[in-house]
Protein backbone atom coordinates (compact mmCIF):
# COMPACT_ATOMS: atom_id res chain seq x y z
CA UNK A 1 0.00 0.00 0.00
CA UNK A 2 1.18 3.51 -0.83
CA UNK A 3 1.17 6.41 1.65
CA UNK A 4 1.90 10.10 1.11
CA UNK A 5 3.43 11.99 4.04
CA UNK A 6 3.18 15.80 3.86
CA UNK A 7 5.51 17.10 6.58
CA UNK A 8 7.95 20.02 6.48
CA UNK A 9 9.93 19.21 9.63
CA UNK A 10 12.92 17.14 8.35
CA UNK A 11 13.34 14.88 11.41
CA UNK A 12 9.64 14.10 11.66
CA UNK A 13 9.38 13.44 7.93
CA UNK A 14 12.40 11.13 7.93
CA UNK A 15 11.10 9.36 11.07
CA UNK A 16 7.72 8.72 9.48
CA UNK A 17 9.12 7.55 6.17
CA UNK A 18 11.57 5.17 7.87
CA UNK A 19 8.99 3.72 10.25
CA UNK A 20 6.30 3.26 7.63
CA UNK A 21 8.74 1.79 5.10
CA UNK A 22 9.89 -0.72 7.72
CA UNK A 23 6.21 -1.55 8.25
CA UNK A 24 5.96 -2.61 4.58
CA UNK A 25 4.39 0.56 3.11
CA UNK A 26 5.58 2.44 0.04
CA UNK A 27 6.09 6.03 1.20
CA UNK A 28 6.39 9.34 -0.66
CA UNK A 29 7.36 12.49 1.22
CA UNK A 30 6.40 16.10 0.38
CA UNK A 31 7.66 19.07 2.42
CA UNK A 32 5.25 21.78 1.19
CA UNK A 33 1.51 21.99 0.85
CA UNK A 34 1.72 22.69 -2.87
CA UNK A 35 3.88 19.63 -3.55
CA UNK A 36 1.72 17.50 -1.32
CA UNK A 37 -1.48 18.57 -3.05
CA UNK A 38 0.05 17.97 -6.48
CA UNK A 39 1.14 14.45 -5.56
CA UNK A 40 -2.16 13.69 -3.81
CA UNK A 41 -4.16 14.65 -6.92
CA UNK A 42 -1.87 13.11 -9.53
CA UNK A 43 -0.88 9.86 -7.78
CA UNK A 44 -3.12 7.14 -6.39
CA UNK A 45 -2.50 6.80 -2.62
CA UNK A 46 -4.19 4.57 -0.09
CA UNK A 47 -3.68 7.13 2.70
CA UNK A 48 -2.30 10.63 3.22
CA UNK A 49 -0.66 11.76 6.47
CA UNK A 50 -0.94 15.55 6.48
CA UNK A 51 0.71 18.07 8.78
CA UNK A 52 -1.44 21.11 9.61
CA UNK A 53 1.33 23.74 9.78
CA UNK A 54 3.21 23.88 6.48
CA UNK A 55 5.53 26.61 5.15
CA UNK A 56 3.53 27.74 2.11
CA UNK A 57 -0.06 27.02 3.20
CA UNK A 58 -1.78 24.96 5.87
CA UNK A 59 -3.19 21.48 5.95
CA UNK A 60 -6.77 22.79 6.16
CA UNK A 61 -6.43 24.44 2.74
CA UNK A 62 -4.66 21.42 1.24
CA UNK A 63 -7.50 19.17 2.40
CA UNK A 64 -10.21 21.54 1.11
CA UNK A 65 -8.64 21.54 -2.35
CA UNK A 66 -7.97 17.79 -2.28
CA UNK A 67 -11.62 17.01 -1.50
CA UNK A 68 -12.63 18.73 -4.74
CA UNK A 69 -10.75 16.00 -6.61
CA UNK A 70 -10.34 12.87 -4.49
CA UNK A 71 -11.69 10.97 -1.52
CA UNK A 72 -8.36 9.56 -0.30
CA UNK A 73 -8.36 8.96 3.49
CA UNK A 74 -6.43 11.68 5.37
CA UNK A 75 -4.88 11.54 8.83
CA UNK A 76 -4.00 14.97 10.24
CA UNK A 77 -0.88 15.51 12.34
CA UNK A 78 -0.67 18.68 14.40
CA UNK A 79 1.00 20.20 17.44
CA UNK A 80 -2.36 21.88 18.12
CA UNK A 81 -4.73 19.60 20.03
CA UNK A 82 -7.60 21.99 20.68
CA UNK A 83 -11.09 20.58 20.27
CA UNK A 84 -11.87 23.28 17.69
CA UNK A 85 -8.90 22.17 15.56
CA UNK A 86 -9.95 18.53 15.63
CA UNK A 87 -13.55 19.40 14.79
CA UNK A 88 -12.44 21.68 11.95
CA UNK A 89 -10.32 18.93 10.42
CA UNK A 90 -13.08 16.36 10.62
CA UNK A 91 -15.68 18.74 9.20
CA UNK A 92 -13.40 19.47 6.25
CA UNK A 93 -13.31 15.75 5.48
CA UNK A 94 -10.35 14.35 7.44
CA UNK A 95 -10.60 10.76 8.65
CA UNK A 96 -8.47 11.11 11.75
CA UNK A 97 -6.47 13.56 13.87
CA UNK A 98 -3.31 12.78 15.84
CA UNK A 99 -1.58 15.33 18.05
CA UNK A 100 2.19 15.82 18.16
CA UNK A 101 4.25 14.52 19.81
CA UNK A 102 2.98 11.03 19.09
CA UNK A 103 4.13 7.47 19.61
CA UNK A 104 4.82 5.73 16.31
CA UNK A 105 3.00 2.61 17.48
CA UNK A 106 -0.18 4.70 17.91
CA UNK A 107 0.25 6.31 14.50
CA UNK A 108 0.73 2.89 12.92
CA UNK A 109 -2.43 1.62 14.60
CA UNK A 110 -4.38 4.64 13.29
CA UNK A 111 -2.99 4.08 9.79
CA UNK A 112 -3.97 0.42 9.75
CA UNK A 113 -7.46 1.20 11.09
CA UNK A 114 -8.07 3.82 8.40
CA UNK A 115 -6.81 1.50 5.67
CA UNK A 116 -9.18 -1.25 6.84
CA UNK A 117 -12.04 1.22 6.98
CA UNK A 118 -11.55 2.47 3.44
CA UNK A 119 -12.54 5.84 2.03
CA UNK A 120 -16.13 6.00 3.21
CA UNK A 121 -16.96 9.26 5.02
CA UNK A 122 -19.69 11.82 5.33
CA UNK A 123 -20.58 13.42 2.02
CA UNK A 124 -19.33 16.95 1.44
CA UNK A 125 -22.87 18.03 0.52
CA UNK A 126 -26.18 17.39 2.28
CA UNK A 127 -29.46 17.77 0.39
CA UNK A 128 -32.88 17.70 2.04
CA UNK A 129 -35.87 18.75 -0.05
CA UNK A 130 -34.84 22.15 -1.52
CA UNK A 131 -32.11 22.67 1.12
CA UNK A 132 -28.48 22.20 0.11
CA UNK A 133 -25.57 22.41 2.57
CA UNK A 134 -22.07 22.59 1.11
CA UNK A 135 -19.76 21.48 3.93
CA UNK A 136 -16.58 22.47 2.12
CA UNK A 137 -17.56 26.04 1.26
CA UNK A 138 -19.86 26.51 4.29
CA UNK A 139 -22.59 27.57 1.87
CA UNK A 140 -26.33 27.05 2.43
CA UNK A 141 -29.09 27.47 -0.13
CA UNK A 142 -32.82 26.85 -0.24
CA UNK A 143 -34.53 26.66 -3.62
CA UNK A 144 -31.35 28.15 -5.07
CA UNK A 145 -31.42 31.15 -2.74
CA UNK A 146 -28.25 31.70 -0.69
CA UNK A 147 -28.85 31.88 3.07
CA UNK A 148 -26.17 33.60 5.13
CA UNK A 149 -25.51 31.96 8.48
CA UNK A 150 -23.09 32.68 11.30
CA UNK A 151 -20.52 29.93 12.03
CA UNK A 152 -22.59 28.86 15.06
CA UNK A 153 -25.80 28.74 13.02
CA UNK A 154 -24.05 26.70 10.35
CA UNK A 155 -22.79 24.23 12.97
CA UNK A 156 -26.31 23.96 14.40
CA UNK A 157 -27.87 23.39 10.96
CA UNK A 158 -25.18 20.84 10.05
CA UNK A 159 -25.86 18.87 13.23
CA UNK A 160 -29.63 18.84 12.66
CA UNK A 161 -29.24 17.91 8.99
CA UNK A 162 -26.70 15.17 9.66
CA UNK A 163 -29.22 13.59 12.04
CA UNK A 164 -32.17 14.19 9.70
CA UNK A 165 -35.55 12.99 11.03
CA UNK A 166 -34.02 12.25 14.45
CA UNK A 167 -35.45 14.21 17.37
CA UNK A 168 -32.50 15.79 19.19
CA UNK A 169 -32.74 16.98 22.78
CA UNK A 170 -31.58 20.43 23.85
CA UNK A 171 -28.80 18.78 25.81
CA UNK A 172 -27.56 16.90 22.72
CA UNK A 173 -27.62 20.09 20.67
CA UNK A 174 -25.83 22.13 23.32
CA UNK A 175 -23.17 19.48 23.80
CA UNK A 176 -22.41 19.28 20.09
CA UNK A 177 -22.74 22.91 19.00
CA UNK A 178 -21.38 24.67 22.09
CA UNK A 179 -19.32 21.75 23.46
CA UNK A 180 -20.74 22.30 26.93
CA UNK A 181 -23.82 21.54 28.98
CA UNK A 182 -26.49 24.23 28.85
CA UNK A 183 -28.95 22.20 30.92
CA UNK A 184 -29.10 25.06 33.41
CA UNK A 185 -30.04 27.55 30.67
CA UNK A 186 -32.04 25.68 28.05
CA UNK A 187 -33.19 29.01 26.60
CA UNK A 188 -29.79 29.39 24.88
CA UNK A 189 -30.63 26.52 22.53
CA UNK A 190 -34.19 27.72 21.99
CA UNK A 191 -33.04 31.21 21.03
CA UNK A 192 -30.40 29.85 18.63
CA UNK A 193 -32.87 27.50 16.93
CA UNK A 194 -35.44 30.28 16.69
CA UNK A 195 -32.95 32.52 14.87
CA UNK A 196 -31.97 29.68 12.55
CA UNK A 197 -35.61 28.89 11.75
CA UNK A 198 -36.27 32.54 10.91
CA UNK A 199 -33.55 32.38 8.26
CA UNK A 200 -34.26 28.86 7.05
CA UNK A 201 -38.05 28.59 7.09
CA UNK A 202 -39.87 31.92 7.37
CA UNK A 203 -39.72 32.73 3.65
CA UNK A 204 -40.53 29.23 2.45
CA UNK A 205 -43.79 27.30 2.20
CA UNK A 206 -42.31 24.01 3.39
CA UNK A 207 -40.89 24.17 6.91
CA UNK A 208 -37.88 21.98 7.71
CA UNK A 209 -37.03 22.68 11.37
CA UNK A 210 -39.67 21.59 13.88
CA UNK A 211 -39.95 21.70 17.64
CA UNK A 212 -41.01 18.60 19.56
CA UNK A 213 -42.71 19.60 22.79
CA UNK A 214 -40.85 18.52 25.88
CA UNK A 215 -37.99 16.96 23.89
CA UNK A 216 -36.13 19.19 21.45
CA UNK A 217 -35.92 19.72 17.69
CA UNK A 218 -35.89 17.78 14.43
CA UNK A 219 -35.03 18.68 10.84
CA UNK A 220 -37.17 16.94 8.26
CA UNK A 221 -39.62 17.67 5.46
CA UNK A 222 -43.24 17.70 6.58
CA UNK A 223 -46.21 18.34 4.38
CA UNK A 224 -47.84 21.66 5.34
Amino acid sequence: MRILVVEDEPKTGAYLRKGLTESAFVVDLAVTGADGLHLAVEVSYDLIILDVMLPDTNGWEVLKQLREHKDTPVLFLSACDEVADRVRGLELGADGYLAKPFAFVELLARVRTLLRRGPAREAVRIEIDDLEIDLIRHRVTRAGRCIKLTPREFSLLHFLARRQSEVLSRTQIASHVWEMNFESDRNVVDVAVSRLRAKMDDDFHTKLIHGVRGVGYVLERREP
